[in-house]
């Protein structure tokens, strides 16, 4: 059994000027929402089916999400 964990960040792309920059995530929650910070600017993005988007400052963002991590779960005896 595998418990599945989430990267804390995620390359977020500005739609208007295709600029990617790497971004804090969190309240993550798979393909619902999650928020995203840069530099200290908070965007509450949600999920399209596809990709998180998410609009602040007059720009759109994107995202298809943290990276998963699994880590392996074994019972010790």
């Amino acid at each position: 059994m595998n418990n599945t964990y989430y990267a804390t960040e995620a390359e977020i792309t500005c739609t208007g000027n295709d600029r990617v920059v790497t971004a804090e995530i969190d309240n993550f929650k798979f393909q619902d929402s999650l928020t995203a910070f840069i530099a200290t600017n908070k965007i509450p993005m949600k999920w399209t089916g596809r990709v998180y988007v998410g609009n602040a400052h007059g720009m759109e963002f994107t995202t298809p999400g943290p990276k998963e991590l699994a880590k392996a779960f074994s019972r010790r005896r």
